[in-house]
């Protein structure tokens, strides 16, 4: 679904057989799930500080340990030292590249035991992202009479399972696939009024966003780049006219728990669908707040034009991390 990257690639001699491994450079955010040890040293479990992760709080990404990483590198400001390891299994990894876990070269693949293709669909909230990144050109045009002022904002729809990414991309493709260079991707074919929509839906559009999607996930999708956009604007339509955007626009300024967002959904799209929702939280820099940042769901399923988001909903596994306990509702304009 707002995107946060950080790049940078530091080498890691991993002990034992006396082999020098480099680390893969990864950037976007890693969502702390629990409180999980956050040490300096993978094999020897190195903790200056016992320094841990907070539930529901998000870092900076910085690396994998290897292609298929066991272990994270994050920035834990305040931290010493700040760059710490933590295993893969605490949390989740939201937006950014990453060359870590080498793309399949094939299309959209099966991932559950039903056989049926699953996604995350990553939904922000557009005013918490923008107090981490001012300089971007969709927060500098934010606005009170404007969409992201008051609806949620598609950062994007993730064929599964994770890693499931650049599926027949080119070389060159995939090294401009970072923020400065992302207006060096090929652009995005789609109609005028699919284009309008997304420019409205996906504020992003601004620093070109919707390249690094369709390039980094749409490419496994399995279907052209209109019907990509096409479907994930459909099921943003289904939450933006839902309870869970009522609940959200009603607490502008406000706190909202995770039971209360998970509430929502189930009113909205029937008993259990709040079960497949995941909150991330963000820090304000400015301010120390936790600010509610993006919402991912859980889907499964064959997705088209006529389909269900209470249906995709229900048919995917329910997840018991239900992500960031609490935070506020930002409110648009830098606070």
């Amino acid at each position: 679904m707002r995107v946060w990257a950080l790049w940078g690639s530091i080498a890691l001699t991993v002990a034992g057989a006396g082999v020098a491994h480099a680390d893969v450079k990864m950037s976007g955010t890693f969502v702390s799930d629990s409180a999980c040890p956050a040490t300096q040293a993978i094999k020897s479990g190195k903790n200056p500080g016992n320094i841990s992760t907070e539930a529901g709080k998000s870092y900076d990404l910085l690396a994998g340990n290897k292609d298929e990483p066991t272990h994270y590198l994050i920035q834990m400001p305040g931290a010493d030292p700040e760059r710490r390891w933590v295993k893969i299994s605490c949390g989740h990894v939201t937006g950014g590249s990453a060359s870590a876990t080498p793309a399949p070269s094939g299309q959209t693949k099966p991932s559950s035991a039903s056989g049926k293709p699953e996604y995350v669909f990553a939904l922000s909230w557009q005013p918490a992202f923008c107090e981490t990144k001012a300089s971007k050109p969709e927060c500098k045009a934010q606005s009170p009479s404007e969409f992201d002022a008051s609806h949620f904002t598609l950062h994007g729809l993730w064929p599964q399972p994770n890693g499931n990414f650049y599926c027949q991309v080119s070389a060159s493709d995939k090294a401009n696939d970072n923020p400065a260079h992302w207006g060096d991707l090929p652009p995005v074919d789609l109609d005028a009024n699919t284009r309008a929509e997304l420019d409205q839906v996906m504020p992003g559009t601004a620093s070109k966003l919707e390249r690094h999607e369709w390039i980094k996930h749409g490419t496994c999708y399995g279907k052209n780049q209109q019907e990509y956009f096409s479907d994930a604007l459909n099921l943003m339509r289904a939450v933006n006219a839902s309870a869970v955007r009522d609940l959200f626009n009603k607490n502008i300024g406000k706190q909202l728990t995770s039971d209360q967002i998970r509430g929502a959904f189930n009113e909205a799209f029937g008993a259990g669908a709040g079960d497949r929702v995941r909150v991330s939280c963000l820090v304000d820099p400015s301010s120390g707040r936790r600010l509610i940042g993006e919402i991912t769901l859980g889907l499964s399923g064959p997705i088209n034009a006529d389909s269900k988001l209470a249906d995709l909903l229900m048919a995917s596994a329910p997840t018991a991390k239900a992500g960031c306990p609490k935070g506020t509702v930002d409110a648009i304009g830098f606070q």
